[in-house]
């Protein structure tokens, strides 16, 4: 896990609104070993700093190492309150939208040294109901369809973990 954790760290960016990472790294930005984003992009699940904080998250939880867990605590919090990389994020589905930015964050916040993580999950739910749209996704699929939507609504409106576990698949829990 340090040797992910170091790599990830190869990948990370500093700008104004904090730590972030590229949505997707080429052959050639690999050679270079310079990303070719220059700023940051949507912060989704799939790809993008929410998705890789969680996970550097649970590495800190998991090493018991809390330094680790706090920065990457503190970049989680930085993107999903960054009003310019939150406007890139353009539908509700889990893979680039709001329901699996609010997932991870509902699921970051139960983990969470940083008292800040816990004020996220209303305000990103609140974002996640008020753009749900009848036929605004596929009818069907977990990760891009209306399914993962409404998993993630359900969430929301429960206001606890999922009993089920549906989101294990997801790898933030």
């Amino acid at each position: 896990m340090w040797t992910i954790c170091e790599h990830l760290d190869t990948w990370c960016r500093r700008s104004p609104s904090g730590a972030w990472w590229p949505e997707h790294i080429s052959r050639r930005d690999f050679d270079r070993t310079q990303p070719h984003h220059d700023a940051p992009t949507r912060p989704s699940w799939c790809y993008g700093t929410t998705g890789i904080a969680r996970a550097g998250q649970l590495a800190g939880i998991a090493l018991h190492a809390p330094h680790l867990q706090a920065f990457y605590e503190g970049a989680l919090y930085r993107a999903l309150t960054d009003p310019e990389q939150l406007a890139h994020v353009t539908d509700t589905g889990l893979c680039h939208g709001w329901a699996g930015i609010y997932q991870t964050a509902f699921r970051a916040a139960a983990d969470a040294l940083d008292p800040r993580l816990r004020t996220l999950p209303q305000s990103l739910g609140d974002t996640l109901a008020a753009n749900v749209r009848p036929g605004g996704l596929p009818a069907t699929g977990l990760i891009s369809g209306a399914a993962g939507t409404a998993l993630a609504l359900t969430t929301y409106a429960s206001q606890q973990a999922p009993i089920t576990g549906w989101d294990s698949c997801l790898l933030i829990n």
